[in-house]
């Protein structure tokens, strides 16, 4: 016996396929709203507020003896936020800075040459010397004398010791000739050179060690809020060992991520309205900065489904925020304004 499908069976199948037609629209619809690419419509960007992060250190070794700022603190360019216990480098400089005091007056000595008082005394000591030398000699030529005419009144030796006094002495008239000379002509050139290659060494150590002494007070670069307090007073700090990390506030950047068919949409210096879900209504004014020139993969911050594979570009946009209402890495919405690209960019 043929199955003969009731009346109510055959109103139900329509009803099922137009519910199974709808469900299939509908994920259509989902499917596209949510595997689109970014800023397809109207000029429509996501990203986020960059974070760009400092890491003070400082340049020598040596314990931490203050740290003056805490997290959260907003800190000025040049603005002291440590300082490393410096007294070992302070005795250092005290050390070289005397150092450099005397070789600069041993340079100032040889440059000048001998005081009048030195050469007179230099004379002296000659003309004592060449009165020795002839007091010698006559009384070499005595014994000499008396040994030739007459034969044992005086010894052999004794001429002998005469004659070696008489070279002693007329040794010394020639040592002291030389040394006098020596003072009237001074220091040579080598010396004085040499000196002053003494002076220009101890003038660099001195430089050096201020220098270190300077880099204990660690200073802030730019504009920024301390993020982290690393290091405690009391530790012991390297360049390797960072003593707080700042993240940067000025200038504040938006980072957006551009696919290639909407990279026709964006241009150096265009204007752009940037808006956080936390500000309804409120908008701040932008510009293109920086549009990077290499493509790369999407970051999992930002991917979706459909772009997980995508090539995409980097867009970086610069952030006028005079009531400082952005926070690092916030997310916010980015729509560029048509046809306000810089002239300048656009003469490029």
């Amino acid at each position: 016996m043929a199955y003969c499908p009731s009346g109510d069976a055959l109103m139900k199948k329509p009803i099922v396929m137009i519910v199974l037609l709808t469900a299939v629209a509908v994920a259509c619809w989902y499917g596209w709203q949510h595997g689109r690419p970014q800023g397809r419509e109207a000029g429509v960007f996501y990203g986020n507020i960059d974070v760009r992060q400092v890491s003070l250190a400082f340049e020598g070794s040596g314990r931490v003896a203050q740290v003056d700022a805490e997290e959260g603190d907003r800190v000025q360019p040049g603005q002291v936020l440590a300082i490393l216990d410096t007294r070992t480098l302070a005795l250092q400089a005290d050390q070289a800075a005397a150092q450099l005091r005397a070789q600069e007056e041993n340079l100032r000595r040889l440059k000048n040459g001998a005081r009048p008082a030195e050469i007179a005394q230099a004379r002296s000591r000659l003309a004592a010397a060449q009165a020795d030398a002839q007091r010698a000699r006559r009384e070499q030529a005595r014994l000499e004398r008396i040994a030739t005419a007459s034969s044992g009144a005086v010894s052999v030796q004794d001429v002998d010791r005469a004659r070696s006094a008489a070279r002693v002495a007329q040794a010394a008239v020639k040592e002291r000739q030389d040394a006098l000379a020596l003072v009237q002509e001074g220091a040579r050139r080598e010396e004085i050179d040499a000196a002053d290659a003494q002076v220009a060494a101890a003038r660099a150590q001195l430089a050096l060690l201020l220098h270190q002494l300077e880099q204990g007070d660690l200073r802030a670069p730019v504009a920024a809020v301390v993020r982290s307090r690393l290091l405690e007073p009391g530790d012991m700090a390297s360049p390797q060992r960072p003593v707080l990390a700042l993240a940067v506030t000025s200038p504040k950047w938006a980072r957006i991520y551009v696919d290639e068919s909407s990279l026709g949409q964006v241009k150096p210096g265009q204007a752009a309205q940037l808006s956080v879900d936390s500000m309804p209504g409120r908008t701040l004014a932008g510009k293109i900065g920086y549009i990077s020139s290499v493509a790369e993969f999407t970051p999992k911050s930002v991917q979706t489904e459909v772009l997980r594979t995508s090539l995409v570009y980097e867009v970086r946009v610069l952030v006028d925020d005079p009531d400082d209402v952005l926070r690092l890495g916030q997310p916010v919405t980015v729509r560029l304004e048509s046809g306000t690209a810089d002239r300048k960019h656009e003469a490029g």
